[in-house]
């Protein structure tokens, strides 16, 4: 999943979100079917669907907040969101700026997705959403990366032969090869991220805490479960 590089440390804020009478929800919303948005211009998907349980399990009162991926990291400690629930993966590097929740989705493998009538080639020109452990993983592979900073743009760009291959979460591309009709194909797959967390500042331990609550209550409910048997076709739930 994604893996936003930090180039310097960011000043925490010392206010605790766990104090606050409402928790601020911040989410992408450009990453279907994790999180989106839909007709209606609401905040929607497996994310939006998950921390609205979450919330209800922990009695927090909650709303949602979108923000450019790019940013959502630097946001969240600067104190425009409370809790990061986007697809973002549990990494050593990230978990250096911000802490994590336990993971309510599993390790998702990332793929190759070709035109296709490309011929594969690992070490090509393959394109990537910025920050992500996708991009970092092209960039160490001898590939060629190309780098965009939305999920749309990297699909674009192999449409329009800017790039040979895009790499990212399978859960993400396999809908484009299903609605494609035959002109996109997933070309191999790696295994590259580890579960997927929700992101909170490091004060916030009484916000953790309510929050891994309410994710081992879900899971052990089966309701975690079902959510992914919805949101995610084919995908059997895991907990």
């Amino acid at each position: 999943m994604k893996n936003l590089l930090i180039a310097a440390a960011i000043a925490a804020i010392s206010a605790g979100a766990s104090a606050a009478d409402t928790v601020r929800m911040g989410t992408e919303g450009a990453y279907p079917p994790w999180n989106f948005v839909n007709d209606a211009g609401e905040i929607d998907g497996f994310e939006r669907e998950l921390g609205d349980k979450l919330c209800e399990v922990a009695k927090l009162e909650c709303t949602w907040v979108k923000n450019d991926w790019d940013s959502i990291i630097p946001n969240l400690v600067s104190g425009n969101y409370d809790v990061i629930i986007a697809g973002m993966s549990i990494t050593d590097e990230r978990d250096e700026v911000i802490d994590f929740t336990s993971e309510y989705y599993p390790p998702d493998p990332s793929v190759y997705m070709t035109l296709a009538d490309t011929k594969f080639d690992p070490k090509g020109v393959i394109a990537a959403q910025v920050n992500t452990i996708q991009a970092s993983y092209v960039a160490s592979s001898g590939a060629t990366l190309v780098e965009f900073a939305t999920p749309d743009e990297t699909i674009a760009a192999v449409k329009n032969g800017e790039a040979d291959a895009v790499l990212a979460d399978g859960s993400y591309l396999q809908k484009f090869v299903d609605e494609s009709n035959g002109a996109f194909v997933i070309a191999d797959k790696v295994s590259i991220g580890g579960g997927v967390g929700m992101g909170v500042r490091e004060s916030d331990t009484e916000l953790k805490a309510k929050l891994n609550a309410a994710i081992a209550t879900v899971k052990a409910d089966g309701t975690l479960n079902a959510l992914i048997e919805k949101w995610f076709e084919g995908v059997k739930g895991p907990y």
